[in-house]
């Protein structure tokens, strides 16, 4: 079953590999991906899915759905393709919707005796805007029971942990008043933000290791002769542990209160993006793994224990998920630079995207196949999504 499976991988290899660099060639921005929505849901409808295109608040979002029989399980194959502003491709998102679409057609052709459904979701604007949170909070993905990716990487392997992160805008308020002749007067909001990054670099002593807090200035509040009425800070709090960033979340809140308190301003936080940290079902990174091992994929590696942060982890804190990567660059070689995009249409770029499509078709095809496959992962994500932390 499997070797029909990669035969049907290698017979769209054209047409998939040209749709491929398409998306490439064609790079767009976050929540702009018009071409990558058009080209990829126009053969999932050709190929007999029901499409979707728009999702919610999304209209470059997408899903396709394909039904076999009655009952069975649901599973979801998810894929970006948003580009990096003025870089392109360089994180490998053109690969993933034509590998995902070879994978859903190879086992959509099978002829399974079992039933099932596929669900492809396409997730526009992972890098900069989250789309998978805005997909989640808008009530979709609880059509599927898992979740499975594809990404391009240095070595084919799974990922365990990955970054909670939140971005939090800081505004203070103070008054205004001129800074040589009347400073008691004024009451400054850049004061405040300054205190506020300070108070930060003393909770470094005082947070796990693995937390990461970042800051700069997004306004400082006007001419250095008055005291700013208004300033404005962005702030970046990380941690591999979704529950100990929401620690470090209620204690930055008190350090914004105590900045305000001190200056006789007025602090307010907005949350403009919260990505949380993977729940990782080793069970399922197994699975992928042996089907990478059984289809011949490149440069297998042991799991990646961390990475950063991805709006795929919000999905997999509600249901069982795994992304799998896939050799297509040198070791050390990291996502976001001129090396990824080097290698975006290269052989070693369109065999990854075969390679991807291979695993993903097998490993679709076991949890169809092996109900007390897919028993294990969703006992071994339900004991680890009612621990506290996601690490205990």
């Amino acid at each position: 079953m499997k070797k029909s499976l990669y035969e049907s991988v290698e017979r769209e290899a054209d047409e998939i590999l040209s749709m491929s660099d398409f998306i490439f060639d064609h790079p767009e921005l976050a929540f702009e991906e018009r071409e990558a929505l058009r080209v990829l849901t126009a053969f999932l409808e050709r190929e007999g899915f029901a499409v979707e295109r728009g999702l919610g608040s999304l209209p470059t979002a997408f899903r396709a759905t394909y039904s076999h029989g009655v009952g069975g399980p649901a599973i979801g194959l998810l894929c970006e393709y948003d580009a990096l502003e003025g870089l392109g491709h360089a994180c490998g998102h053109h690969m993933q919707g034509p590998a995902v679409l070879a994978a859903a057609k190879a086992v959509k052709d099978l002829r399974l005796d079992e039933p099932f459904r596929l669900v492809v979701y396409g997730t526009p604007a992972e890098e900069s805007g989250g789309g998978k949170i805005r997909l989640l909070d808008e009530k979709f993905m609880a059509d599927i029971d898992l979740a499975l990716m594809m990404h391009g990487g240095p070595a084919t392997q799974t990922d365990v942990k990955s970054l909670a992160a939140a971005t939090v805008d800081v505004t203070f308020h103070g008054k205004s008043a001129h800074a040589a002749l009347r400073p008691e007067t004024g009451r400054s909001a850049l004061d405040a933000l300054l205190l506020t990054f300070h108070a930060v670099e003393f909770l470094r002593e005082h947070v796990p290791e693995d937390a990461r807090m970042h800051y700069t200035v997004l306004d400082a509040g006007g001419p250095v002769n008055v005291v700013p009425a208004r300033a404005v800070g962005t702030f970046s709090l990380r941690s591999y542990d979704s529950c100990h960033l929401d620690d470090i979340m209620r204690r930055f809140e008190k350090i914004v209160q105590g900045a305000a308190l001190m200056t006789e301003t007025v602090g307010t936080l907005e949350i403009k993006k919260r990505l949380e940290a993977k729940v990782p079902v080793a069970s399922l990174n197994e699975l992928l793994m042996r089907n990478a091992e059984q289809s011949g994929a490149p440069c297998i590696r042991p799991p990646r224990e961390r990475t950063g942060s991805t709006d795929f982890g919000n999905v997999m804190r509600q249901i069982p998920g795994s992304c799998i990567r896939v050799a297509f660059v040198d070791e050390g070689v990291a996502s976001h630079s001129e090396g990824y995009l080097k290698e975006g249409k290269t052989k070693r770029g369109h065999a990854a995207v075969l390679s991807a499509a291979k695993i993903l078709a097998g490993t679709v095809y076991d949890l169809i196949v092996e109900p007390t496959l897919r028993a294990t992962i969703l006992e071994e994500f339900a004991a680890k999504a009612r621990k506290p932390s996601s690490l205990a």
